[in-house]
C-alpha cells in the first residue's frame, strides 16, 4: 500500500496536465500560426505531427482560455479555394449557368484571400453580384459587391476601407467603385492572462504540493499502524505476569 500511494499521486498529477487537442487535420503553417499566438498570449502549447495533418494541443486547465484567444485572433485561418481548383476539370462538361456559377464562387474566394492577407485584417467574405448580360439587349445592370471585414482592435479602419474598395473594384470587370460596400467589425481583444503575485505556486504546482503532503501523511499513519501492531504482542505478556504476581 505504502508503494502504491506515489505512483497514485503521480497519476493523479499526470491526469491533471494531460494535453487536450484543441483543433487537428491542420497544416504546418496553421499549426505553427496557433501555437505562436497561444504561446505570445502565456499559454502553453505545442504541436504534434498525425497521419491526417498536424494536432495543436494545450493543458486541461489553459484549453478554455486557448480556445477564447485562438477564436479572438481569428485562428485557424479559414482555407480559401483557388481559380484552379474551382475550375479543375472533373467529369461531364459543365453547362453555362455551373460554369458562371463557379467563376462567381472563385472570385470571390480569391478576394476574401487577399484580403485576410492584409496585416490587421483576420476575417473577411466577399460577396458579389455580376448580372448576366443579355446578347439581345443593350442594357448592361450593373454589378455590384459587399465586403465584410473582422480586424484586429486598434486598426486604422478608416484608411484601409478605401483600399479595399478600390481592391474589389480593379478585380470584378464592369464594377463601379460606388458599388462596394464595405462592413468592418472590430474583433474582441485577445485576453490577457492574469498576473500571479509573486510567491503563489500555479495550479500545477500547487496540485502536486497537496499530492506530495497527502501522500507523504498517509504512508506515515500507516507506518504508525504498523509499529503500534508490532509494539501490542510484546506488551501482552507483561501485563499477564502482572496480573499472577
Amino acid at each position: 500500500m505504502k508503494r502504491s500511494l506515489p505512483a497514485l499521486a503521480l497519476a493523479l498529477l499526470l491526469s491533471a496536465c494531460g494535453d487536450q487537442t484543441l483543433y487537428a487535420k491542420l497544416d504546418e503553417r496553421q499549426a505553427n500560426d496557433m501555437v505562436s499566438a497561444l504561446r505570445l498570449a502565456g499559454v502553453p502549447a505545442q504541436k504534434r505531427a498525425k497521419e491526417d495533418g498536424f494536432e495543436v494541443q494545450t493543458s486541461e486547465g489553459d484549453f478554455a482560455r486557448a480556445v477564447q484567444i485562438l477564436k479572438a485572433q481569428g485562428l485557424p485561418r479559414e482555407d480559401f479555394d483557388s481559380l484552379g481548383k474551382v475550375f479543375k476539370r472533373e467529369g461531364f462538361v459543365s453547362t453555362p449557368v455551373e460554369e458562371r456559377a463557379r467563376l462567381m464562387h472563385a472570385l470571390s474566394q480569391e478576394l476574401s484571400h487577399t484580403l485576410t492577407s492584409i496585416d490587421g485584417v483576420l476575417q473577411a467574405r466577399v460577396t458579389l453580384v455580376v448580372p448576366e448580360r443579355h446578347p439581345l439587349s443593350d442594357k448592361v445592370q450593373p454589378s455590384s459587391a459587399s465586403v465584410m471585414i473582422r480586424h484586429r482592435a486598434g486598426l486604422n479602419v478608416d484608411a484601409l476601407l478605401p483600399k479595399v474598395r478600390a481592391l474589389v473594384v480593379n478585380s470584378v470587370e464592369g464594377l463601379p467603385y460606388e458599388s462596394v460596400s464595405v462592413v468592418a467589425f472590430a474583433a474582441e481583444p485577445t485576453p490577457v492572462a492574469a498576473p500571479v503575485p509573486d510567491g503563489q505556486p500555479t495550479a500545477v504546482l500547487a496540485l502536486a504540493i497537496t499530492l506530495g503532503a497527502a501522500s507523504l501523511g498517509t504512508a506515515g499513519w500507516l507506518a504508525w499502524r504498523r509499529r503500534r501492531a508490532a509494539d501490542q504482542p510484546a506488551a501482552q505478556p507483561a501485563l499477564q505476569g502482572a496480573g499472577d504476581d
